[in-house]
């Protein structure tokens, strides 16, 4: 056994749950590093948000107190409108960043909804459009990597839908893993409603032409090829966020039980800083606290993988990868518009995922160079993201003097006809929002927490003037009933006014941009493999590398670069231990920008600690250091 690894992973959710396996199965020795803790099972789990009368999505989860997470709880708005925040993130607005997410092994994908849409081949350039950034690659750069992640997660959609619907430029000859999830009953009762009809966007030249879209998900249905088996098919619990009950919903912890012997997870393991050279740059190893103690793990290569705020923090605590400074900015989030209403039948909701179907005319063309683009999600869960539970519901009636069949009666009607639309609307990047250290306040293990500066630009908030538009033209076409209100109050943290109308928004749980990747390390912190520029063997991979987050929920583009960057990282390391002929004159990397800096109650990068492999592990035979892979990028 030696104290060395190939490679440590900080962070066992999406990003680096993938990144581990990939470099397992190809030999590597990996060691990953969770600050939370291990997740119990899915029936476990939703037994415990059960009995615990629901909550928020981080709720039925094991909280350490060492490793906070970020939870929607934290936020609370005021009566006269602005908000108040608590917990592990310190907000200094103006508006909320409304998103959270959750500290255990398997990270945020534990509770994600499962929506796996690819980002449209025009969203890897909205700096040509003036807004935000570019990316150093585009569309068909990651289109193989889709096809691989898709595989990976087990996605069911239709990929003719998805290329005449969407526009997505998917092969012919492809056929997603699983057939496409079947619509909701809601999603038909629209689809006979809106089909083929028109609305009017204020920032569009003419008019939109209306089709109720399947969504691609990452949850178990019939395999295309017949043989195929990914688990047991959705059986429709209605409680994907926070937990499938039924393992139906891919999580990142059904990778993990194909991890190969050779990578071991240590959870509960809180990385406090990054070392490196601090003359040639190379990250030699991280620092982390355990069990009361620091403990140093040296290795050859160093991956973040631990969410983009994070990730951000983990950096700026270490005083690396900062050349360009803009580590922590560029902060982003899908900004969620919600209306909602009664339809004039039932509509049957609260079953089935959360959404099934949705509407994609407004996620790409002209008009994006005026407003926000954004996706519409049909909603299966009635009001419950509004704010109007069945239990508010109930409470309501009962407080109004109902009982017995009257109640009954009138809770079914109600119930049965609730519907909601969710507007995703693009946030560009900008500088201005982004993720700094508390000068003010540590963590239970005193480290400074992360604090963040966030606001919604002008061009945020036309595209929720336009997606409120869209919306009143829908209800009108569907006949249904609207009961959308943003009062100032606890219930909407996330209040804004524009142009005198008042808006409300959630966030989506989709955090990015905060180490966004580029073409140059002036302006950017990693290149387009996810590599910091100042340190050649580290490597920021997540959402946090993304320059724009679209329209789509980014889980299948993170898991799509994760294993890019995981392929680009053997050839690294392959590089690394490749035998020099005399006489070859290596290049010398930049030096960091910043000196690395130590972390309260850590040792010196000098200081002996445990950092080898626990005695039984197993260990992998790595390949041939004489073999070399093909040329990249790599067709998975």
């Amino acid at each position: 056994m030696t104290a060395r690894w190939d490679v440590v992973v900080v962070g066992a959710g999406f990003a680096g749950t993938l990144v581990a396996h990939r470099l397992g199965a190809q030999g590597r020795r990996v060691l990953v590093l969770e600050a939370g803790r291990a997740a119990p099972s899915g029936p476990e789990t939703a037994a415990a948000f059960r009995a615990a009368g629901g909550g928020p999505p981080t709720s039925p989860y094991p909280h350490d107190p060492d490793a906070p997470s970020l939870d929607v709880t934290d936020l609370t708005g005021l009566p006269g409108g602005g908000f108040t925040a608590t917990g592990h993130l310190r907000q200094d607005g103006p508006l909320p960043y409304a998103s959270g997410y959750l500290r255990a092994n398997g990270g945020t994908g534990l509770l994600w909804t499962g929506l796996t849409p690819r980002m449209h081949p025009e969203d890897f350039r909205t700096g040509d459009l003036g807004r935000g950034r570019n990316w150093p690659i585009g569309y068909h750069d990651l289109e193989p990597y889709y096809r691989a992640a898709e595989h990976e997660l087990g996605v069911a959609a239709d990929a003719g839908e998805q290329r005449r619907a969407v526009g997505l430029p998917i092969p012919d000859d492809y056929a997603f893993p699983m057939r496409a999830i079947p619509a909701s009953h809601l999603d038909r009762r629209l689809a006979h409603a809106l089909d083929g009809r028109t609305v009017r966007d204020p920032a569009m030249p003419g008019p939109a032409r209306l089709a109720v879209t399947g969504t691609p998900h990452a949850r178990n249905g019939l395999p295309t090829r017949p043989g195929d088996s990914f688990g047991q098919p959705c059986a429709g619990s209605a409680s994907c966020v926070p937990v499938c009950p039924t393992g139906a919903k891919y999580t990142p912890l059904r990778t993990q039980a194909r991890w190969a012997p050779c990578v071991e997870l240590r959870t509960g393991a809180v990385v406090a800083r990054v070392l490196a050279d601090p003359v040639t740059g190379r990250a030699t190893g991280v620092e982390y606290l355990a069990g009361g103690a620091a403990h140093r793990v040296d290795a050859d290569l160093v991956v973040l993988a631990a969410h983009a705020v994070e990730n951000a923090r983990l950096l700026l605590l270490s005083g690396l990868a900062n050349r360009s400074d803009q580590v922590g900015r560029n902060l982003m989030d899908h900004p969620a518009l919600l209306t909602w209403g009664l339809m004039p039948g039932q509509v049957g909701p609260y079953r089935g995922p959360g959404s099934t179907s949705g509407l994609e005319a407004f996620r790409f063309g002209p008009a994006r160079a005026r407003r926000a683009p954004f996706r519409i999600e049909i909603g299966n869960w009635g009001w419950s993201w509004a704010g109007g539970s069945p239990e508010a519901e109930t409470a309501a009636l009962l407080a109004a003097g109902l009982r017995g069949k009257e109640l009954r009666a009138r809770l079914g009607d109600r119930l049965g006809r609730q519907f909601s639309l969710q507007f995703e609307l693009e946030q560009p990047a900008d500088p201005a929002n982004r993720v700094t250290l508390d000068p003010d306040r540590r963590d239970p293990l005193g480290l400074p927490g992360p604090a963040v500066r966030y606001d919604l630009d002008e061009y945020v908030r036309a595209g929720m003037v336009s997606a409120r538009a869209v919306s009143d033209q829908l209800f009108a076409l569907l006949g249904a009933e609207d009961h959308t209100a943003y009062p100032a109050g606890p219930q909407w943290p996330g209040r804004l006014e524009h142009l005198g109308t008042a808006y409300g928004y959630r966030g989506a749980g989709h955090a990015g941009g905060t180490h966004v990747m580029g073409d140059s390390p002036a302006t950017s912190v990693v290149d387009h493999w996810q590599r910091c520029w100042d340190h050649p063997n580290l490597y920021a991979v997540g959402c946090g590398s993304m320059p724009s987050l679209g329209t789509s929920n980014p889980s299948l583009t993170m898991a799509a670069l994760a294993l890019r960057s995981a392929d680009r990282i053997h050839q690294d390391l392959l590089d690394l231990h490749r035998p020099v002929s005399v006489g070859t004159r290596l290049p010398t990397p930049d030096p960091p920008r910043s000196p690395v800096l130590p972390s309260p109650g850590t040792p010196s990068p000098g200081t002996p600690s445990p950092g080898t492999p626990s005695p039984g592990t197993p260990s992998c035979v790595a390949p041939s250091l004489a073999t070399r892979s093909p040329a990249f990028p790599e067709t998975p």
